[in-house]
């Protein structure tokens, strides 16, 4: 027989719905502007660690290859660039990866920016909502290099290379030499410290090296880092939010430095997003901040699988 049902109860389905009104209610609440863009694009992510689906669509006598949206973050800014204000939206993304009991391929998110705020004020922000959708109190907050200190004794922002590579041998399995210091600290962070994290946490000023867009600065230590922050509910990463990088010239050093890193690779090579580029001229110092929705229903719904918050996985379409 087929299998047609949807793999989502009922249950989940409904707290799903009450989740996104009260999600609505919060921004509208705050004046926050809800706003929509398109999935399909000429340009996406950058990132090495985030692969894009594409598909080619027929532009008069030519074909031409559209990306779908990683997350809506490249028009999002462009929208902010406009001088609208704090914007947020609800949204389906899309990313190459394999299914798994945290991971579709088609996933939802929750993306928001505030003009005008600091990382820690977002991060505030992040904490309001959170815990009013699920009563979770209030969230400590610790910094990377806090985390790694107390729990491997190391300063993740100093040691590299080699040291690195031999602490990160001493704790996991490595199915590779070929590895970053990036690879190495992701890899400690996934076996090493989230199992011994507080059930809820703020993890903020990452190592530069995962910057992403976010803004380089010193932290109290007078350590250069990356101003990005993470949250995690019930052992999983569930937001992930930056001071935003608002220097065009910057951005472009790094798309070309990713793209560098992604032919090294040999991953697809990415347009760089020039209407981006030009909007940085006018994008306000702000901070922004994705959620992922259906990680948020799990924990809400205390569910072990997306497979049972997602009316359908990629498996069941």
């Amino acid at each position: 027989m087929v299998d047609w049902k949807p793999g989502a109860t009922v249950d989940s389905l409904r707290v799903r719905a009450a989740l996104l009104a009260e999600i609505r209610q919060f921004f509208s609440d705050r004046q926050v502007l809800e706003v929509e863009t398109p999935l399909l694009a000429r340009s996406t992510a950058t990132d090495i660690y985030i692969q894009s689906l594409s598909t080619s669509i027929s532009m008069g006598s030519s074909e031409e290859t559209f990306y779908l949206q990683t997350s809506p973050e490249y028009a999002m800014k462009r929208i902010l660039g406009s001088g609208v204000g704090p914007i947020y939206q609800i949204c389906k993304a899309f990313r190459q990866a394999e299914t798994s009991r945290r991971h579709n391929p088609e996933f939802s998110l929750l993306e928001w920016y505030q003009p005008g705020y600091s990382m820690l004020e977002l991060m505030d922000e992040v904490e309001q909502l959170v815990t009013q959708l699920l009563n979770c109190g209030k969230i400590p907050r610790l910094s990377y290099s806090e985390l790694f200190q107390q729990i491997l004794g190391i300063n993740p922002h100093a040691v590299m290379g080699d040291e690195l590579r031999a602490i990160a041998e001493s704790h996991v399995e490595l199915g590779s030499k070929e590895l970053s210091d990036t690879d190495y600290l992701q890899l400690l962070m996934t076996h090493c410290i989230e199992a011994q994290m507080p059930k809820n946490c703020f993890v903020y000023d990452y190592p530069v090296a995962q910057c992403a867009l976010a803004q380089i600065s010193e932290d109290q230590h007078g350590e250069r880092v990356a101003k990005r922050f993470e949250l995690y509910c019930q052992g999983m990463e569930l937001a992930n939010g930056y001071a935003e990088l608002t220097d065009p010239e910057e951005l472009r050093s790094r798309f070309k430095s990713d793209l560098h890193a992604r032919q090294e690779l040999g991953l697809p090579i990415y347009p760089e997003d020039e209407r981006l580029l030009a909007a940085m001229e006018q994008l306000p110092d702000c901070a922004g901040v994705a959620l992922g929705m259906d990680r948020l229903v799990m924990i809400a719904c205390e569910a072990t699988s997306i497979e049972k918050v997602i009316s359908f996985t990629t498996e069941n379409i």
